[in-house]
């Protein structure tokens, strides 16, 4: 009898794979992708990359050349053995079941004798309603403000944290141009808002110099938020534009912060 034929992993799905894998916090060394790939069959074509997109790429280019997915899922066994976690159980238990997130979605499951196993299919919508769930349980405990929870929904969260981040972020202007009655964007909508000659927002009565660096120091942390997330969200593709669920959290409280401090 043949050996089973797995068909190719689609691009998201095999990303999602990469991630958890080369994951700084959790995922294999360098030295071990180096150690694993070739064992399976596999070419380091991009060995210099960060450990994500160095697996990422060795797996879309021996998905282009042999149209199955066979060694990329014998790479998994290989790397995640349960024998290489002796004594690490929690973290062989997390890669587990971030990669099962991912695996639900072309019907496998990593169990944890180390062999895949046949599984129901997930879709997209009910797996960013358990993200959406988590996050929103993590933010009440954070006791963040209520608008933040307006772009914690599975619809946002089926394109990852991007959105979630970015539309947040986005409700601080227009919460600025409702109170304000300004039309700009960005630093200069900040900056006429904020001004402190005339300003149409105030976080204190500005009557002490440190009172006006309080003032100046909250206009500023408003300009770095859309500068850093903003606007590179609106330009990056989100294959460059890394947010995980911890980024996520850390963005959103700020913002919450933020929208607190405008009421």
């Amino acid at each position: 009898m043949g050996v089973k034929t797995y068909p190719a992993i689609e691009g998201s799905i095999l990303e999602g794979l990469s991630r958890i894998l080369g994951d700084t916090n959790y995922g294999l060394t360098g030295t071990e992708i180096g150690k694993f790939l070739p064992e399976v069959g596999i070419k380091d074509v991009d060995s210099t990359n960060t450990k994500w997109k160095r697996i990422y790429n060795a797996f879309v280019t021996y998905q282009n050349e042999k149209k199955i997915s066979n060694n990329i899922l014998k790479f998994i066994i290989k790397s995640v053995s349960p024998a290489r976690y002796l004594g690490k159980n929690e973290q062989f238990e997390h890669i587990r079941e971030e990669l099962n997130k991912r695996l639900s979605f072309i019907g496998l499951e990593y169990k944890a004798n180390g062999k895949f196993t046949n599984s129901t299919k997930s879709n997209t919508i009910s797996e960013a309603e358990q993200k959406a769930n988590r996050l929103k349980s993590k933010l009440e405990n954070r006791n963040a403000h209520s608008e933040i929870f307006k772009y914690c929904n599975a619809e946002l969260l089926v394109e990852n944290y991007f959105h979630t981040v970015f539309e947040a972020v986005k409700s601080v202007a227009d919460k600025i141009r409702k109170k304000t009655g300004l039309t700009g964007d960005g630093a200069e909508l900040v900056e006429k808002a904020f001004s402190i000659k005339n300003p149409l927002i105030t976080i204190n009565d500005l009557s002490t110099e440190t009172k006006e660096s309080e003032h100046k120091g909250f206009a500023n942390l408003i300009k770095g938020v859309f500068g850093m997330f903003r606007n590179t969200t609106a330009h990056a593709p989100k294959i460059t534009w890394e947010i995980n669920e911890q980024d996520a959290l850390d963005i959103l409280s700020t913002i919450s912060l933020i929208q607190r401090k405008l009421e």
